[in-house]
């Protein structure tokens, strides 16, 4: 999916204005004393391009630091996580305990399918996260905001491969949750279709559901905070109702906003609702 969530980059901005004046000195030299600021970038995961991460580390942090992992949008094709930057950059203002890492994954062609081929990719963060937690002084437990396509992954990790229950909560921004909804099946959108043919121009319905958050849904999912836009063109609004109402029945913690007549992305009000939603939904289940 394309983003067009560009539209909270300027409220971030402004927020993280507002707040400079509490935000912690940064410096790009590692020392031997956990306790400063420590931020490293483009750490390889993979021998691929596109297989890096950045990871930023709060002054202060011990072994019961949580990370907050961010997954960039781009209709599973493009997208880069420097999109993400403005939304870490307000993490880093309003959750300074909070290690952040903001992740590039490798992107879906026809030879190579988004699924499972971009959640390996977050697996192998995930690993070397936890492989290197001493070193860094973190915690093994850990949270996702995604956006669009990174939201659809974000969820999809968290309900079907967190087999050692390390996500403490999921948040997606606009993220497709179930790939067998009529809506996109019976699509007429030459847009939309030429996205969901990533997953195969005629895939199988047992691929499809494997890779849907929807259908991966258990009882013992994390809690998931979602918002969607009544007018999205590209994620029908029963890809967000319907996995609020699984989640209802499963008795999942979660949160469900959907702005009736915002489409894939929103400013104003709407995006200050957001923030102020998902900022709660951080101090409850991550901070």
């Amino acid at each position: 999916m394309k983003v067009g969530f560009k539209v909270l980059s300027y409220f971030f901005i402004a927020v993280t204005l507002q707040n400079c004046s509490t935000a912690s000195n940064d410096t790009n030299e590692n020392t031997e004393e956990p306790k400063l600021y420590y931020q490293e970038l483009n750490i390889p995961y993979g021998d691929e391009n596109r297989q890096k991460f950045d990871l930023y580390l709060p002054a202060n942090r011990t072994l019961n630091t949580k990370t907050i992992i961010l997954i960039h949008g781009g209709g599973w094709v493009s997208g880069d996580k420097s999109d993400m930057n403005t939304i870490k950059d307000l993490i880093r203002s309003d959750f300074p305990n909070l290690a952040i890492a903001n992740l590039n994954y490798r992107y879906a062609n026809s030879e190579n399918k988004p699924y499972p081929m971009q959640t390996n990719d977050i697996t192998s963060v995930i690993t070397y996260l936890k492989s290197n937690a001493e070193k860094y002084t973190i915690s093994n437990n850990f949270g996702f905001i995604g956006v669009s396509a990174g939201a659809h992954l974000s969820l999809l990790w968290s309900y079907a491969l967190d087999t050692d229950k390390s996500i403490n909560m999921v948040c997606s921004i606009v993220g497709p949750t179930n790939l067998t909804d009529p809506a996109y099946l019976n699509n007429t959108s030459p847009e939309l279709q030429a996205l969901l043919n990533m997953f195969g121009e005629t895939p199988d319905i047992a691929y499809l559901e494997e890779a849907s958050p929807l259908h991966q849904l258990t009882a013992s999912a994390p809690p998931s905070i979602l918002f969607y836009g009544g007018q999205d063109p590209l994620i029908p609004t029963t890809q967000g109702t319907d996995l609020r109402d699984k989640l209802a029945a499963l008795n999942v913690t979660h949160q469900f906003t959907l702005y009736p007549n915002e489409a894939h992305g929103w400013e104003g009000l709407a995006l200050l609702d957001t923030w102020t939603k998902l900022k709660a939904f951080i101090q409850t289940h991550l901070n």
